[in-house]
């Protein structure tokens, strides 16, 4: 079975932001909630590098660990859902998340922030697959018509890529060699404090 991923090529990233419009056109967002957004590091300086941000469907999801009301699940593709019938709005989720990806529709206190908002990876949510319900709480689901994530599909340089992890991790592995600096790949060396021959 496929591990559904995100993967955002920082040297291709042009700071558009046909992601984020895609998504909250396509799910009908509501105001005040993005569940994509480009962050820009370095902003105007020579190693400036904009990256997509969004869930990205961890594979031992700090939410759901942190959820007091087990509202979170992993579907067979491996993409992180949660239930806006169970959400409390604590904003535990929150919290925990290191990418901020989820989201609420008003500022407050414990409960007082309305139900929780994040990435689908466009599969929906527990409801019954492209049932207006379903669309209502979740947006669009895209997985089950057969196709990808719609931020992904609009990106004009194809930096940000969305699909089976195993295949997403050759286009890029494919991406960096041709470029030709290896491990050079931007960040490597701050992560890992070293440099790995591909």
């Amino acid at each position: 079975m496929a591990r559904m991923k995100f993967l955002c090529d920082a040297d291709r990233c042009i700071e558009c932001n046909a992601c984020v419009t895609a998504c909250k056109n396509e799910n009908e967002v509501p105001w005040g909630i993005n569940r994509r957004r480009v962050v820009t590091i370095n902003d105007g300086k020579p190693s400036e590098r904009s990256i997509s941000m969004a869930c990205m469907h961890c594979t031992d999801a700090p939410c759901a660990a942190v959820c007091p009301v087990d509202c979170f699940y992993t579907t067979a593709d491996a993409v992180v859902l949660h239930s806006k019938d169970l959400c409390i709005g604590c904003g535990y989720c929150f919290y925990a998340c290191p990418f901020g990806a989820p989201q609420y529709p008003k500022v407050g206190n414990f409960g007082s922030r309305g139900k929780m908002d994040k990435c689908t990876f466009c599969a929906g949510g527990p409801e019954v697959d492209l049932s207006p319900v379903e669309f209502q709480k979740y947006g669009s689901n895209r997985l089950a018509e057969g196709k990808l994530p719609l931020c992904a599909e609009m990106c004009s340089t194809k930096s940000l890529l969305a699909g089976d992890g195993a295949i997403i991790a050759q286009i890029y592995k494919e991406r960096v060699v041709k470029r030709g600096y290896g491990s050079g790949a931007w960040g490597w060396q701050t992560a890992y404090k070293e440099t790995v021959a591909i």
